[in-house]
């Protein structure tokens, strides 16, 4: 099987995303001198649940697109989820760095990646069991 090409322009641009995250808990940890878990600090606390929320969800999201890719699915469809998987992460991770509780981007993030992880798979089944 060859690479799903537009598949991996997404694992590309979501590894990005997930290093700028990465980035963001580094500096965070750097500022508030603490090596290990986030020591009560508020800054730091935020900064690793925005990144441990795109590791949670990203993975699976993009395994799902490759694997729509490979079932053959329209390129236009997998583009469309694979702007809307970066799309929602990115939603998300902005609303929640700016506040904790309830915002725009924290909402239509979880939303719209929600949506995803709902509309992904079971597309795949039935393309796997009818298709």
């Amino acid at each position: 099987m060859h690479t799903p090409p537009i598949s991996a322009l997404y694992i590309a641009l979501g590894a990005l995303l997930l290093l700028g995250l990465t980035f963001r808990v580094i500096a965070a940890r750097r500022a508030s001198k603490i090596g290990l878990g986030d020591g009560g600090d508020k800054r730091l606390l935020g900064a690793m649940r925005v990144h441990g929320n795109a590791v949670e969800t990203l993975p699976i999201q993009l395994l799902l697109l490759v694997m729509l890719e490979w079932s053959g699915v329209a390129p236009i469809w997998i583009h469309l989820l694979g702007t809307a998987v970066l799309l929602s992460r990115g939603l998300h991770a902005w609303g929640l760095s700016r506040h904790p509780g309830v915002s725009f981007g924290r909402f239509w993030g979880t939303l719209i990646s929600l949506g995803l992880m709902l509309v992904m798979p079971c597309w795949l089944i039935y393309l796997l069991l009818i298709g």
